[in-house]
């Protein structure tokens, strides 16, 4: 276990206070490190009976972390409760507005109030670090409509921070690539299909087989697009014809690279500043 500097034992207590001041949790699990540290941090500090993990198995979230999410409470006996949001029977969201995420999360949300009633005295809460606020994120949104908290907005715990004390737990996943929904991967304003979603996590999967492991494959209808770290573009390119074949037989005419390489939020550059607001 490694040792965190007095900075982070402040906020690691601060966040030991938080949940000792309340009850229990429901927490909005996704597998991803952000809403696994904050559901291990409610095992710890409020018991077993108190800690309750809710991921939803939608077509927006990869069955490989799916899975990895089901391993990790099986692996430090943590309640979860899976359910299944109908998110893209929403035209809301299929048809892919630039606030999406706000139908997304308000379908998840609302479907943790009603196992809410079963917990009165319990909080839902959600994975929204310090660093999140500085970003475009209408999910937020939803979150606050909801009355969703958010424990490390709340002691300014940033993504950085996130890591290093997950890893201080020997968390398993503290240092997992971000895995944003699949359906950031498709142009606003383009209908997001089951289909696709499918076609971007196998195309994914594929790069993955091939040893890059921090990847975006981004869908535009006709042709996808290959996001990897900028020090793996070389490899990549050595690599087209064979990766470029097994992603066309998913249903692509033809597969392109990205130069620029991997940017997280690629997709929110084309959003005017008024749209960053809605």
């Amino acid at each position: 276990m490694d040792e965190l500097n007095t900075a982070l034992q402040k906020k690691l207590g601060l966040l030991e206070v938080w949940f000792s001041k309340r009850k229990g949790s429901i927490v909005a699990f996704s597998g991803g490190i952000d809403s696994t540290l904050v559901l291990f941090l409610a095992r710890k500090f409020q018991g077993y009976e108190n800690a309750i993990g809710v991921i939803s198995n939608s077509e927006s979230l990869k069955n490989k972390d799916f899975n990895i999410a089901k391993s990790f409470c099986q692996q430090f006996n943590i309640r979860i409760n899976v359910i299944k949001t109908d998110e893209l029977s929403d035209l809301r969201y299929n048809q892919n507005p630039v606030n999406r995420c706000f139908f997304c999360k308000d379908h998840l949300f609302k479907d943790l109030q009603k196992i809410k009633a079963g917990y009165p005295d319990f909080e839902i809460l959600s994975g929204t670090n310090y660093d999140d606020l500085g970003d475009y994120r209408p999910g937020l949104d939803a979150a606050q409509k909801n009355l969703v908290a958010a424990p490390l907005v709340d002691c300014r715990i940033t993504k950085a921070e996130v890591r290093t004390i997950a890893r201080h737990f020997n968390l398993p996943n503290w240092n997992k690539p971000a895995s944003p929904c699949l359906s950031s991967r498709i142009p606003y304003n383009q209908e997001v299909t089951a289909l696709k979603l499918r076609q971007i996590e196998d195309a994914e999967n594929i790069l993955n087989n091939y040893g890059f492991e921090d990847v975006r494959v981004r869908h535009y209808g006709a042709y996808a697009k290959i996001e990897v770290q900028p020090q793996d573009l070389e490899k990549l390119s050595s690599l087209k014809g064979q990766i470029s074949g097994e992603i066309v037989k998913l249903g692509f005419d033809r597969v392109e690279i990205d130069a620029e390489g991997l940017v997280s939020g690629k997709m929110n550059r084309v959003l005017n500043p008024s749209d960053s607001k809605k």
